[in-house]
């Protein structure tokens, strides 16, 4: 009979080395599935790994869809870190996005121009409030009547989207729009200044690698960053402590949804200066695995979030280029998190 034993004492140079170990075991199955799908393999890994990087316009865009995913990351971080799942990110980027996206369009509809220092954190402020609310109503039901914040998050992503679908099919739907499910363009005045010309990126990055600092100096920095992972690590020792288990919930949901609230502003006014049905495509989930393959660190992070906005872009140009099935981007994405996971299993635990 095959057993799980402890290990004495982890490799610290193997649970480092655990990502880049999974990234090349998926590198591998990668190849193995466009051999079955009757595709070169080197061409194939060259579309994902290459060519999202060949040139400054392809990095500026790897950059800009990294932005959303690693602002998200670093407010689930918190939470996994304080032994709280917060698994609902997408609705709470949704919420960011309608209650930025909202200001903004309240700004155009009204025809009020504010001086951009002004609009755009307004804007900012918005997404960070709607992310919050909605990460509200799951640390009220878990703290009040102890309901699993796996599934409160979770089935309240599809209220968001319902939330979207009902405005942007509604109320919120531009009149000149040739009936697009979509809402007027946002004034100039709400943008996001671009970073570099001729490209998309925007400053939303600065805003990410702020976030970044910031989070950093609040895990490992700060008591109550103490306070949460000392909650999350040995809730019985927390509570010996006098640490708040309620107030440790509340905090770390706070900064998930305000985070991820702020992402979704971002996007809406950013990249996309408008809302539609499809203003989020699965970013608050794929965030989770760029926690994780971050290793829940702030900086591992940021490389973590680059490299999962490498498989998003190379997974379209996948599409376009070599005829690849739009779920690859997804198997690829799987694979990448089971596959450190079982790399951290074996690290901490081994075969008998």
């Amino acid at each position: 009979m095959l057993m799980l034993e402890a290990r004495p004492q982890p490799s610290k140079a193997m649970s480092a080395a655990s990502p880049l170990i999974a990234l090349a075991l998926t590198a591998l199955m990668a190849a193995l599935l466009f051999l079955a799908l009757g595709k070169d393999p080197m061409k194939g890994l060259g579309i994902f790994f290459v060519e999202p990087l060949n040139g400054l316009r392809q990095v500026s865009e790897v950059l800009l869809k990294a932005t959303p995913l690693i602002v998200i990351a670093l407010g689930l971080a918190v939470c996994y870190r304080s032994n709280v799942w917060n698994i609902g990110a997408e609705g709470q980027y949704l919420l960011g996005a309608l209650a930025g996206g909202g200001v903004a369009l309240w700004l155009t509809t009204h025809g009020i121009v504010l001086p951009k220092m002004i609009a755009v954190p307004l804007v900012l402020l918005g997404g960070v409030l709607g992310g919050m609310a909605w990460a509200a109503i799951t640390a009220l039901l878990r703290d009040k009547f102890n309901a699993s914040e796996i599934l409160v998050s979770l089935m309240l992503v599809y209220v968001a989207q319902q939330l979207v679908n009902y405005l942007v099919f509604g109320a919120w739907k531009d009149p000149q729009g040739f009936n697009f499910p979509q809402t007027k363009t946002f004034d100039a005045s709400t943008w996001l200044p671009t970073l570099l010309t001729g490209t998309r990126l925007h400053v939303g990055f600065l805003v990410a690698l702020a976030a970044v600092a910031l989070m950093w100096v609040f895990m490992f920095r700060m008591f109550r960053g103490f306070q949460l992972q000392v909650g999350g690590l040995a809730p019985a020792a927390a509570r010996y402590a006098g640490y708040s288990a309620s107030t440790s919930l509340w905090t770390a949901m706070m900064i998930s949804g305000a985070l991820a609230g702020l992402a979704g502003a971002m996007e809406a006014a950013g990249p996309l200066r408008q809302i539609t049905p499809h203003i989020s495509t699965g970013l608050g989930f794929t965030a989770i695995i760029v926690c994780f393959v971050g290793r829940l660190h702030p900086v591992g992070i940021v490389f973590a979030g680059v490299l999962l906005s490498m498989m998003l872009i190379g997974g379209e140009l996948g599409q376009s280029r070599l005829g690849l099935p739009n779920a690859l981007t997804g198997v690829f994405q799987g694979l990448l998190l089971v596959l450190l996971l079982a790399c951290d299993t074996l690290i901490h635990y081994r075969i008998r």
